[in-house]
């Protein structure tokens, strides 16, 4: 007697490829607010084709003007190269909401190494007038800024806003691509929990100790993650063959990739895929990922569609706030003054 197959989610379904990924595909975003739903729903399944079987890909036409982005990577030089004294007085530990300055090897996001060789600075939601959120659950709390570097504040909030509007213009075609209403996750998404890095990565050059990585293979936090990344090679994304794939920078591109989130919403159908950065070109690197995910009190619960009798869920239900606090204390657990 033949043995029943097995249901599987619906998105399984015509879609999973089951090679491995070579490449990390580009995608056009032009028509992400084109009038023509048909020319939305093509969009939609080409991001549903690279969200199911790389969790990565290239967008190309993604409307954050080049100057916005220019200005930004000046400012975020001008503050890696402030001493380290003025930095430290920005330290990541003193906030509770995880904001400010992350000092070389003060991260560890693979607990298998001894730190990543790299400088960072976070900060959340502001607007320009100064208005910070008050009601962010387990992330609550403001950013902090340095001080007498003119225009440092301005030129990161305007980057920051405007990937939030790329984010905001992304969300309905994610749910298309779950055949999902085009307004599914608005009410979702009303305070933005888009938390923006801006990245310094020394040159690696010496004995390499492959302990210590730009940044360690991880996966996520949020829904997605929005990354702008200079000329020089660094992220590698790892894909079911165990092998590392480069994303190399494209000019005029940003590279989008899938987090926990979603993963956990779509009950691992859209993946959240390992990725790493291991800068040995011997020259600096600069990159601005803007990790965009629900309103902190939205609960994770796997969609309807993504199980079945033979796939339940497989994860525990949270809010998006604990989720992603829990995965940031545990990131920065072995650079804390008291441990």
């Amino acid at each position: 007697m033949e043995s029943a197959v097995p249901q599987r989610p619906v998105f399984f379904a015509n879609t999973r490829t089951e090679s491995a990924f070579e490449e990390i595909p580009i995608i056009n975003i032009e028509d992400a607010r084109s009038t023509d739903p048909g020319a939305r729903r093509a969009l939609a399944d080409e991001i549903r084709d690279a969200c199911i079987n790389v969790g990565f890909f290239y967008v190309k036409n993604h409307g954050i003007p080049e100057d916005v982005i220019s200005d930004t990577v000046a400012a975020a030089k001008r503050f890696f190269a402030l001493p380290t004294e003025a930095k430290a007085a920005l330290d990541i530990h003193k906030s509770a909401n995880f904001k400010g300055y992350t000092a070389l090897l003060g991260e560890n996001t693979n607990p298998e190494n001894r730190g990543d060789l790299h400088e960072g600075f976070d900060l959340g939601w502001e607007e320009l007038t100064g208005e910070s959120r008050a009601d962010d659950g387990a992330m609550t709390g403001e950013n902090v800024w340095p001080e007498d570097l003119t225009g440092f504040r301005e030129a990161v909030l305007s980057y920051y806003h405007a990937a939030v509007r790329l984010g905001k213009a992304l969300f309905p075609l994610f749910a298309l691509a779950l055949d999902l209403p085009e307004n599914f996750f608005d009410d979702k998404i009303t305070k933005p929990a888009a938390i923006m890095r801006l990245l310094y990565y020394p040159p690696q050059t010496g004995d390499v100790d492959d302990r210590i990585e730009g940044i360690g293979a991880h996966t996520e936090y949020e829904c997605f993650t929005i990354l702008w990344q200079d000329e020089v090679p660094a992220l590698q994304v790892l894909n079911n063959d165990g092998k590392w794939i480069d994303a190399v920078p494209i000019p005029g591109t940003l590279v989008v990739n899938l987090g926990d989130q979603f993963a956990r919403w779509t009950n691992d159908v859209f993946k959240s895929t390992v990725h790493r950065a291991v800068n040995r070109a011997g020259v600096e690197r600069y990159s601005i990922p803007l990790f965009f995910g629900t309103d902190y009190d939205v609960k994770l619960e796997a969609l309807p569609s993504c199980v079945s009798e033979d796939c339940p869920p497989k994860y525990e239900v949270v809010t998006a706030g604990e989720y992603v606090k829990s995965r940031l204390e545990a990131t920065y657990a072995h650079s804390r003054a008291d441990k």
